[in-house]
């Protein structure tokens, strides 16, 4: 996967992103902690190199901790202000427990690092992007997760929403149809000692039926109806998280539930604009 790590590129990104607001008017708030023009601390070549890559690798730890509990404060923030769609004032502690423990800049390009815990979603190749971190959060939170479900994601992107799964349940199954960043993400979360996630790549439409029923599933990216392959392998008294439209204009995130008895609910959430399902050339 090409990557640009141009300063001009970083910036020119770092301030579109944080001149924008959300869909449903909620200002970002600039990132704390950085200097002019986005640009992270520069330090002095004169020390020694052992103690500049100590001292800059701390700095940065510091740097990354602020930001994510800025994050997280954004979340917060975007759950009050769409308490009216997904019916509460705030998510669920677990959940936001979890999306503080996984490191977001690790699973984001070289050059995105230090917009990764902006409350936006950022492209990361492929003509993909990480979904929004409030999005995340919101639907790992709908899923209502135990810590021993089994639970299937479709499209691993570089697998941050899986890690943060990860967190909550026995086991991660995760689908991505794109080989460029499947590949990255298997060595993202290998590197960063996941052992309950199973990436595979692969057209997620089908599901993963070896590993069926799941008491779980979640979609990130829209197809136009739900498939009828992720319904039938979903388990009674499941839930499955998924975004539906057959235009980005038209998008609504919707839970789907199948009680005990195998019958299906559908709610609409909220209106979200994701990446088109991607399917495999054959179908």
């Amino acid at each position: 996967m090409k990557t640009e790590t141009t300063n001009n590129l970083v910036d020119s990104i770092g301030q579109r992103l944080l001149s924008s607001a959300e869909p449903n008017g909620i200002a970002l708030k600039p990132i704390s902690g950085r200097g002019n023009k986005g640009k992270l601390p520069v330090f002095s070549a004169s020390l020694p190199w052992p103690v500049r890559f100590l001292t800059e690798t701390t700095a940065m730890d510091a740097l990354y901790s602020a930001w994510r509990d800025q994050m997280l404060d954004d979340i917060a923030v975007h759950a009050r202000h769409t308490r009216e769609h997904i019916g509460k004032d705030t998510l669920d502690g677990r959940v936001m427990s979890a999306v503080a423990k996984v490191p977001r800049h690790e699973f984001v390009p070289t050059e995105m690092k230090s917009f990764a815990y902006i409350n936006r979603p950022l492209p990361i190749g492929c003509g993909k992007t990480i979904s929004q971190p409030f999005i995340v959060a919101l639907m790992t939170d709908l899923l209502d997760l135990a810590p021993g479900d089994n639970v299937l994601e479709i499209g691993t992107g570089l697998g941050y929403q899986a890690a943060v799964l990860a967190e909550l349940v026995k086991h991660v199954y995760t689908i991505e149809i794109l080989e460029d960043l499947g590949t990255e993400a298997r060595r993202r979360l290998t590197q960063l000692g996941y052992k309950n996630i199973s990436p595979r790549i692969g057209d997620g439409y089908s599901g993963w039926p070896e590993h069926a029923p799941f008491d779980a599933i979640i979609v990130t990216a829209a197809p136009d109806l739900v498939p009828p392959p992720l319904i039938y392998q979903l388990k009674p008294g499941g839930k499955m998280i998924i975004p539906a439209g057959a235009t980005e204009d038209t998008q609504q995130l919707l839970l789907v539930i199948k009680n005990d008895t195998g019958k299906i609910n559908i709610r609409e959430i909220l209106p979200v604009r994701f990446s088109e399902l991607t399917r495999g050339e054959d179908d």
